[in-house]
């Protein structure tokens, strides 16, 4: 008998807040620390070259958080087109605007590290999602996993028509095992080599995500594991592989370092969606835990401009690199971009988020600014 649904999964709004969070400080390090994967940063500092495992937890977040809904309903979506338009209600809104404000940035003031000055193309690629299809000079940074979430929304139906017709480990499985056969493909068949600028493996954990969202109609029996341990068992050997192998070897194999990531990001998210434990699910809800998920895709989304001018304005010409200038990057970057996306979010998140079509969000407009009733003068 399937459990009762629960009206909030507590605790993933703070994952996705302190995931985006860790892709600001990434970046930052970047700035203070150049040369990635090879940079001359103390060792107990190494961890915040990783920031792509950053976007491995969104991504297995996503399947999961896109797949509660179907779970409770027999993995069933209610319709594909309604699915589509609400998909790009919810990212293109932020988007575009996030879009313009870094072209802005890169065509004034400063180009992403490593990237020429967006031309007209990048504006057509960048503005169509097909960043990762077609190269072109790249505004922003982050922008790069935009498309590919994008484009798992166009399998999100298959996963969920194979996973009911077949079962979950039938659909995980066909999932990771494409992905597995890229990968041992592309280095010697240049066809299938040129998939791998689609980050192939992100299929496999987004599909792994939205297996672990069968834990909301699972019984008491499996809402009693302590399925932290088994997230911390999963993820104990792959943090020593990639302590042994360094951040060469990692950042050469991320295809295979993110599989083996992706179950104990989803059995993390098994566990917080069972309240366990109890004290990580206590401050992941807290107020400001809560309150930076809330606009942590517009965080993700305007950070990197935002991070490169402070380094190359201020901190750069003042203190160079090392960790003088990361501590600096570090106390101007975080509270810079958390209240820039804050207002970022206010204009072009939030709204989108609480009214799902221009009906309802004009309609909430229009309430906010109608001048109030003449309160009658007493007889």
């Amino acid at each position: 008998m399937d459990s009762p649904a629960r009206p909030r999964l507590v605790g993933l709004d703070g994952l996705r807040g302190l995931a985006a969070l860790f892709v600001v400080l990434h970046h930052s390090y970047l700035m203070a620390f150049p040369g990635f994967p090879v940079t001359h940063a103390p060792a107990w500092t190494g961890f915040l070259l990783y920031g792509h495992f950053a976007v491995v937890v969104f991504i297995v977040l996503s399947g999961f958080s896109l797949a509660v809904s179907p779970a409770r309903n027999g993995w069933r979506l209610d319709s594909k087109a309604k699915f589509a338009r609400r998909r790009a209600w919810r990212i293109l809104p932020p988007y575009w605007p996030a879009l313009l404000f870094s072209l802005v940035i890169a065509w004034t003031l400063v180009p992403q590290p490593g990237e020429g000055v967006p031309t007209g193309k990048s504006v057509v690629l960048y503005g169509l999602l097909l960043q990762d299809v077609f190269g072109s000079p790249s505004p922003n940074g982050a922008f790069w996993s935009i498309a590919v979430e994008a484009q798992l929304y166009f399998v999100f139906p298959l996963l969920l028509l194979t996973l009911r017709r077949f079962g979950a480990a039938v659909m995980l499985g066909a999932a990771t095992g494409i992905v597995v056969l890229i990968g041992a493909l592309a280095p010697h068949v240049s066809a299938v080599d040129a998939l791998m600028r689609f980050t192939p493996q992100f299929a496999a954990l987004f599909a792994a995500g939205v297996v672990a969202a069968g834990i909301v109609r699972a019984g008491e029996k499996w809402q009693r594991v302590r399925w932290q341990w088994w997230a911390f068992a999963a993820a104990v050997p792959v943090v020593a592989l990639i302590v042994v192998m360094g951040p060469v070897w990692t950042t050469s194999n991320f295809l295979w370092v993110d599989l083996a990531v992706g179950p104990a990001v989803a059995l993390l998210l098994v566990a917080v969606a069972t309240r366990q434990p109890k004290p990580l699910v206590r401050l992941l809800d807290t107020r400001p835990g809560r309150s930076l998920g809330s606009f942590s895709y517009s965080l993700y989304l305007t950070h990197a401009p935002i991070v490169v001018v402070v380094y190359t304005f201020v901190v750069g010409p003042l203190f160079g690199t090392g960790m003088a200038a990361f501590g600096v990057m570090l106390l101007i970057c975080v509270p810079v971009t958390v209240a820039f996306a804050r207002g970022f979010a206010a204009v072009f998140e939030i709204p989108f988020v609480k009214h799902r079509s221009w009906a309802a969000l004009k309609a909430a407009m229009a309430a906010r600014t109608a001048k109030p009733e003449p309160v009658p003068a007493a007889d």
